[in-house]
C-alpha cells in the first residue's frame, strides 16, 4: 500500500508539470512544499502526548497509528516541492523545438503574386496512412532531404539536407499501399501551421507541436524510393482489420476493429466516430482501461486453475501484445501499467491499492514523456480511472435498493462522468445529455463486441478466413449498437452547449468533487456540492447570455459571416462555403453556449450553394430562415434547407431584393440582385458588406453613388483601394492582406481603421465602439499564462 509520503511525492511531480501553465510555476510548487513542511510536517506535542498515553494505556492495544503515518515528516514536503521544481525544468527540456536545419526553417514566405512554390521532400514513412475528413490520405514523414522544384520545367533545383517530422496529406490513391519504413519522395506545397483564427476552432499548430512537428506538406504526388521493411506491427494490424471488415462490411467491420485496437489506428468513418462522441461513448472506440480489464479478466478466468506463475506470464504476454498492437498511446500505457500492478498483487497475494497504482502509473508515464500532462486523452483517462476507483463504490451503496447489475451499470458511467465532465466542459463547452442511459444500455453490447473482436483478431492472425467467420457472428450486436447510437444522436437536444468555462471555474468544481470524496461533512451533503457546481457553470452562462451584445465577424474566407448575439438571441448572417459550418460556425456557437439560432440570413455572396447551412442545420435549429437567393442556381439546395427548417418548426422566408429583415437588433437588406451587396443597421450603426466585384462594376457603383456611406465596411482586400477613399468608413474589415506594400501604406495613412481576418482572425465589436481581434487576444492570454 502506497504511504502518505509516497502520495505527496507523486503529487509534487505531477503538480510541477501542471504548474508549467503559469510563469515560474515550478517555484510555486516549491513554495507549496515549504508551506507544507512548516504547517503539516512538524510534530505537535499535544497530539504526540495523546498518542503516547493511548499506547501506554493497559486497556488499549498498541495499534494506534504513529504520527508520521498521518502527518509526513517535513522533509517529505520539501522533497515534493523540489521534485515539482525539477519536473517543471524537465518539462521545458522536453518541449519540442525545431533544430537548426529543421524543414520548417525552409518554408517560403508568402509572395505578393500568391504563386505556390513546389518542393520535393524525401524521407521515411513513420505511420500507416489514414483518411482525413476531406478524403485525402494522411501520414507522418521523417524528412531527410528537400529539393526546390523549378517552376519552368518541374525539375528539382537545390538540394538541402534537413531534419524534422512532417504532417503529410496527399490524394487518397497516392497514399494507398504506403507503410512505415518506406523511403518516399513527396511533391507538394510546404507550409507552416497557423494558429486558430476563430474562437473554438481546432488549434492545428498546437496539435503538430505536441507531435513534435512544425510544418506540413500538401502533397500532389508520391514516388516510392525504397520499399523498406515489409513486416512490422502495422502488417499485423492491417491483417486484423481486413479480416474483420471482409464479411462484416462498413461501418460494422471498422467499428469492431476500433473497439479492439482503438480508433487511432483504424479508419473508422467520421460520421460514426462523431456520433459515438456526441452521445458520450467515445471511450468505447478508444483503446483504454476497458479493453485492458476485459483482456485480463478473460486470461485470468481461463487460467483460474493454473499456477500463479502461469497466470502472471500469460497475463503479461496479453498486456504486452495489446500494447504493441494499439501503439504507445498514453491511455493504453496507463491501463497496461495498472494491469501489471494487478498481476504483481496476484503474485504477492496482496490486494493492490488501486489509487496508489494509478499515481505510480501516472508518474512513470510522465517520466517517460512529461508532455503527456497536456494530452487530453491522458487527462480524461486518468480522471475517469479516479472516478471508477473512488466514486463508484459510494454511488453503488446509495443504489442498494436496485438489483446489483443495474446499480453497477449506473454507478460506473456516472462515476467516470463526474470526474471527466468539468474538463470536457472546459475544452468542448458541451454536455452529452443522454450519456448515462446510453452507457447503461450499451455496456452489454460493448462487452460482447469487444471480447468477440479480440478472439476474432487473434484467430485472424493464424487463419484469416476463420477470423472473418468469427467476426461475422458479431454483425447483429454491432448493428444494434450502431442503431442505438444513431437513435440517441438524433433525439432533440442530444448535446447541449453551455459555453466555455474558465480555468478558475473548472478548478473550483474539482475542489468540490475532492471535498465530497474526502470530507465527511461534504459526503453527507453531496447534493449541496452538486448544486454549487451547477451554479458555478450555469449562473455565469445565464448572466452572459442575458446581458451580452456582440457582433463577431468570423474569419471564413471570401464570404462575410457575421454572428450577432443580443441578450440571448442569436442572428447568423451567411454561412460560407462547404466546411465553414462544421469547422468555423458550429465550434464558435458551441463555445458561446448557443443551442438555437433565432434568425438566419442567407445572401450567398460567393455562390457556394448555401451548402454550409445544411451543416449548421444538422446540429442547431433555426427559428426564422430568410433566403435572398431562393430562385438562383442553388434552388435545389434552398428546397432542402426549407424542409430542414420546417422539420424543427422554423419559418422559411424567401426574400426579394430590397426587402428588409428585422431581427430586433439588426435590419438587413440586399440592395442589388446581381452584385453581392448587403446593408445592415446594427443598433443604429450602418454596416455595408460588399462582395467580390469586377473593377468596372465597382467604378460604376461609385460613379452612380449606389453605395451608401457606412461606419463599418466589409469587402475583399482588392476592393479596399477604391472603396476606402470613396466611402471613408470608420472601420474597414477585409479578408486578407494580399496587397502591395505601397497600397497598404497609403491605406494606413487614412482615417479608416483597418482589420484583416486573414491576419487578425475573427473581429469582435461591442456597443462601446471597440473592435477586438481574436488572434491578438489569444496571444495576450498565452503570454499571461
Amino acid at each position: 500500500m502506497i504511504q502518505a509520503s509516497g502520495v505527496i511525492i507523486c503529487l509534487g511531480y505531477i503538480l510541477g508539470l501542471l504548474f508549467t501553465a503559469v510563469p515560474q510555476g515550478g517555484f510555486w510548487v516549491l513554495g507549496l512544499g515549504v508551506v507544507g513542511a512548516i504547517f503539516f510536517g512538524r510534530r505537535r506535542p499535544n497530539i504526540q502526548k495523546s498518542l503516547q498515553k493511548k499506547e501506554n494505556s493497559p486497556a488499549k492495544t498498541k495499534t494506534a497509528p504513529s504520527l508520521p503515518q498521518t502527518t509526513p515528516h517535513a522533509r517529505v514536503w520539501l522533497i515534493a516541492g523540489v521534485l515539482g521544481l525539477l519536473a517543471s525544468l524537465y518539462f521545458q527540456l522536453r518541449v519540442p523545438e525545431p533544430e537548426a536545419n529543421d524543414i520548417s526553417k525552409f518554408v517560403p514566405s508568402e509572395n505578393a503574386n500568391n504563386q505556390e512554390q513546389l518542393f520535393i521532400v524525401r524521407g521515411e514513412v513513420l505511420s500507416t496512412p489514414r483518411i482525413t475528413r476531406s478524403g485525402r490520405g494522411q501520414l507522418w514523414l521523417q524528412a531527410t532531404q528537400l529539393d526546390e522544384v523549378k517552376n519552368d520545367n518541374g525539375s528539382a533545383g537545390r538540394t538541402k539536407g534537413v531534419t524534422g517530422k512532417l504532417y503529410i496529406t496527399v490524394p487518397l490513391l497516392q497514399a494507398t499501399g504506403l507503410h512505415p519504413s518506406q523511403q518516399i519522395a513527396v511533391t507538394g506545397v510546404l507550409y507552416k501551421p497557423q494558429p486558430p483564427s476563430n474562437p473554438g476552432a481546432f488549434d492545428f499548430q498546437k496539435f503538430l507541436q505536441q507531435e513534435g512537428a512544425f510544418a506540413g506538406v500538401s502533397g500532389r504526388q508520391v514516388n516510392i524510393l525504397d520499399e523498406g521493411d515489409k513486416w512490422g506491427w502495422w502488417k499485423v494490424r492491417q491483417r486484423i482489420v481486413r479480416s474483420q471488415v471482409r464479411w462484416l462490411g462498413i461501418p460494422e467491420g471498422p467499428l469492431v476493429s476500433a473497439m479492439v485496437l482503438g480508433s487511432k489506428v483504424v479508419d473508422l468513418p467520421y460520421d460514426t466516430r462523431d456520433r459515438f462522441v456526441q452521445v458520450g461513448l467515445a471511450h468505447a472506440i478508444a483503446a483504454s482501461g476497458f479493453q485492458t480489464s476485459l483482456i485480463l479478466g478473460v486470461v485470468l478466468g481461463l487460467t483460474s486453475k493454473a499456477k500463479k506463475g502461469t497466470q502472471i506470464t500469460l497475463g503479461s504476454i496479453a498486456l504486452i501484445l495489446f500494447l504493441t498492437l494499439t501503439g504507445l498511446q498514453p491511455s493504453v500505457l496507463r491501463a497496461v501499467i495498472m494491469g501489471f500492478a494487478a498481476l504483481i498483487g496476484i503474485g504477492l497475494k496482496r490486494k493492490v491499492n488501486q489509487l496508489g497504482s494509478l499515481l505510480v502509473a501516472a508518474v512513470l508515464l510522465l517520466l517517460f514523456n512529461p508532455l503527456w500532462i497536456w494530452d487530453l486523452g491522458f487527462q480524461l483517462s486518468f480522471l475517469a480511472t479516479i472516478g471508477l476507483i473512488v466514486t463508484v463504490s459510494p454511488i453503488t451503496k446509495r443504489l442498494e435498493w436496485l438489483p446489483p447489475v443495474i446499480a453497477s451499470s449506473i454507478a460506473v458511467p456516472l462515476g467516470a462522468a463526474i470526474w471527466t465532465l468539468p474538463l470536457l466542459l472546459y475544452v468542448f463547452s458541451v454536455v452529452a445529455i443522454y450519456t448515462l442511459p446510453v452507457n447503461i444500455i450499451s455496456t452489454p453490447l460493448i462487452s460482447v463486441i469487444s471480447i468477440g473482436g479480440m478472439v476474432s483478431a487473434l484467430v485472424s492472425l493464424i487463419v484469416p478466413e476463420v477470423g472473418s467467420t468469427l467476426a461475422n457472428l458479431l454483425y447483429h450486436p454491432t448493428h444494434w449498437l450502431l442503431q442505438l447510437v444513431e437513435f440517441f444522436a438524433t433525439l432533440p437536444g442530444s448535446t447541449v452547449a453551455v459555453g466555455s468555462i474558465s480555468i478558475g471555474q473548472m478548478v473550483a468544481i474539482y475542489a468540490l468533487i475532492i471535498l465530497t470524496w474526502l470530507a465527511r461533512w461534504w459526503q453527507k451533503r453531496w447534493w449541496f456540492a452538486g448544486m454549487v457546481a451547477l451554479g458555478l457553470v450555469f449562473i455565469p452562462v445565464w448572466h452572459s447570455a442575458n446581458t451580452l451584445f456582440r457582433v463577431t465577424v468570423l474569419a471564413a474566407g471570401e464570404e462575410p459571416v457575421l454572428v450577432i448575439q443580443d441578450q440571448g438571441k442569436v442572428t447568423l448572417i451567411n454561412s460560407g462555403d462547404e466546411g465553414t459550418g462544421r469547422f468555423t460556425i458550429l465550434p464558435f456557437l458551441q463555445q458561446q453556449g448557443v443551442n438555437k439560432i433565432n434568425w438566419a440570413i442567407a445572401s450567398d455572396f460567393q455562390h457556394t450553394g448555401n451548402s454550409a447551412w445544411l451543416e449548421v442545420l444538422q446540429r442547431l435549429p433555426i427559428g426564422v430562415f430568410s433566403d435572398y437567393s431562393p430562385t438562383s442556381e442553388n434552388h435545389m439546395t434552398s428546397q432542402v434547407i426549407q424542409k430542414e427548417v420546417q422539420k424543427v418548426k422554423g419559418i422559411y422566408q424567401p426574400l426579394s431584393v430590397g426587402q428588409t429583415v428585422s431581427t430586433g437588433s439588426a435590419i438587413a437588406q440586399l440592395i442589388n440582385d446581381q452584385l453581392p451587396i448587403l446593408q445592415l443597421q446594427i443598433l443604429g450603426q450602418n454596416w455595408l458588406l460588399v462582395g467580390e466585384l469586377k473593377t468596372t462594376e465597382l467604378y460604376q457603383l461609385l460613379k452612380t453613388g449606389s453605395l451608401p456611406r457606412p461606419q463599418v465596411l466589409w469587402c475583399s482586400g482588392q476592393s479596399l483601394k477604391e472603396l476606402i477613399p470613396a466611402l471613408q468608413p470608420q472601420v474597414a474589415i477585409a479578408t486578407s492582406t494580399n496587397l502591395d506594400q505601397k497600397t497598404l501604406s497609403e491605406l494606413s495613412q487614412s482615417q479608416t481603421k483597418l482589420f484583416f481576418t486573414g491576419r487578425d482572425g475573427a473581429i469582435e465589436w461591442t456597443p462601446n465602439g471597440q473592435f477586438k481581434t481574436f488572434i491578438q487576444a489569444a496571444e495576450n492570454k498565452t503570454s499571461v499564462l
